[in-house]
């Protein structure tokens, strides 16, 4: 059985970026609700003992659904934390970006283009390969790297439910502030594992 992750942040401490109302809804409604669907659609599949990212690897229809919106928000929600203005990359993370995008800043401008012009509902992702190599990536509805064999290391949810109390209509804001959120030793990790 699948557990509703616990938040590394308290619910209000991504304010004024991401309010608490937002976090009750998205992280205790929404993800709750994909969390409690996959218990249920997953006893007597050939998925019921896979590890969540083998799921979603090799999944199709409502199971895939449901579990690629677990793995997708458990990562989103683990990289975030209060707000800071000198948030950058750190570690080999910030070597990789420096020498693949030429700057921070370019991979941002790359990165939030990918996430402010997904048409429709889903996930911009940074990802890596076998070999280190960086990848941006539009995903839609509850697609996720692991299902191209990439890894998985930062992720924006660009589904209205994750800014329309704060943002209303207003995806581009949503994104440039969510620059500010990242906890780059998380991401870094990932990277690195």
């Amino acid at each position: 059985m699948y557990q509703l992750i616990n938040l590394p942040f308290g619910a209000s401490e991504l304010e004024p970026v991401i309010s608490a109302e937002t976090i009750a809804l998205h992280h205790g409604k929404h993800l709750a609700t994909y969390v409690n669907n996959l218990n249920n659609l997953l006893p007597s599949s050939e998925f019921e003992n896979l590890p969540l990212e083998e799921i979603v690897a090799k999944a199709k229809g409502a199971i895939f659904n449901n579990a690629g919106q677990i793995l997708n928000h458990n990562l989103y929600f683990e990289q975030l934390q209060a707000p800071s203005d000198d948030n950058h990359p750190v570690g080999a993370l910030a070597t990789a970006i420096d020498e693949q995008f030429g700057s921070f800043e370019a991979f941002k401008e790359k990165f939030t283009a990918a996430a402010v012009t997904l048409f429709g509902s889903g996930w911009a992702w940074l990802a890596s390969d076998t070999n280190g190599k960086l990848h941006i990536l539009q995903m839609a509805n509850a697609d996720n790297p692991v299902t191209k064999d990439l890894k998985p290391l930062l992720t924006f949810d660009v589904w209205e439910h994750a800014y329309y109390v704060d943002y209303r209509n207003r995806r581009p804001d949503h994104i440039a502030a969510m620059w500010q959120l990242l906890n780059w030793q998380v991401i870094d990790r990932r990277f690195m594992q």
